[in-house]
């Protein structure tokens, strides 16, 4: 990275409703507890650890609540809050709210809040020597709710989507995490803003996926398959972090 680390800006995607968790009075799904500790709690330590000193949480659905906790927790990271009125629509809309601090001229990390993963993923992308990082899983999961980065022979990304148009030599899972540099940064809420004008129910990926594919050079991938880690959209997801990967992190620690 042409910054410190401790430049970047870390933007953590958390207004969405989190429907398909089927609970009957849901809470924001950062506020899911595993070990005690929230999402979001996990989230800020791992980035104080890797040395992020700013989040910037884009909020929306029961935002107060999140609020409401993150106003407990310890810096760093320094919190503050960032609001999407539309967060029933597409995932581009909340990204696109986050534009100041794509434009802002720093290193960006992006993260899904919906994540209990390994603390160590993150110093493996941020000192990842490509200009932009993400971080892949081989142990692709089957189906098409993964969202697939699929590489060439050479290593090069050739897609990046659900239902991939190009399969490529091989293929992973991304994670969520995203590390650009400013001049990506500020083409990304570009891109973002152009969905939201044209198709605001588009998943930010897409948004990802213009710019890898014009510019593939531009983007690395590291290796995270050794981690523990798993999103969370579904019950059984709830499930697999607290019987599977909420006990490999715990015999880390």
């Amino acid at each position: 990275m042409s910054s410190p680390i401790h430049k970047a800006t870390a933007i953590l995607l958390a207004a969405g409703v989190g429907r398909r968790l089927g609970r009957a009075d849901p809470s924001p799904k950062v506020l899911l507890e595993f070990g005690g500790r929230s999402l979001l709690a996990r989230h800020a330590e791992a980035l104080a650890r890797a040395g992020v000193e700013e989040l910037v949480i884009v909020g929306g659905f029961e935002q107060g609540q999140i609020e409401a906790v993150a106003a407990k927790l310890p810096a760093p990271p320094a919190i503050r809050f960032l609001t999407n009125p539309r967060f029933t629509e597409g995932s581009v809309v909340s990204l696109a709210a986050a534009a100041p601090v794509l434009r802002s001229g720093r290193p960006v990390v992006l993260m899904d809040g919906d994540v209990l993963y390994d603390p160590a993923m993150l110093p493996r992308m941020l000192g990842s020597k490509a200009e932009n990082a993400l971080l892949v899983d081989r142990e692709l999961e089957p189906g098409d709710e993964p969202v697939k980065l699929c590489f060439d022979a050479a290593g090069t990304i050739v897609d990046f989507r659900k239902r991939p148009e190009n399969p490529g030599a091989w293929r992973g899972e991304s994670v969520g995490f995203f590390r650009f540099s400013p001049a990506t940064a500020r083409a990304l809420a570009d891109r973002c803003d152009a969905y939201v004008a044209a198709a605001p129910g588009t998943e930010y990926e897409e948004a990802i996926r213009d710019l890898m594919l014009a510019e593939p050079h531009r983007f690395g991938a590291e290796d995270v398959t050794d981690l523990a880690w798993t999103e969370i959209d579904f019950e059984e997801d709830v499930v697999k972090a607290r019987e599977v990967v909420l006990p490999q992190l715990e015999a880390m620690a």
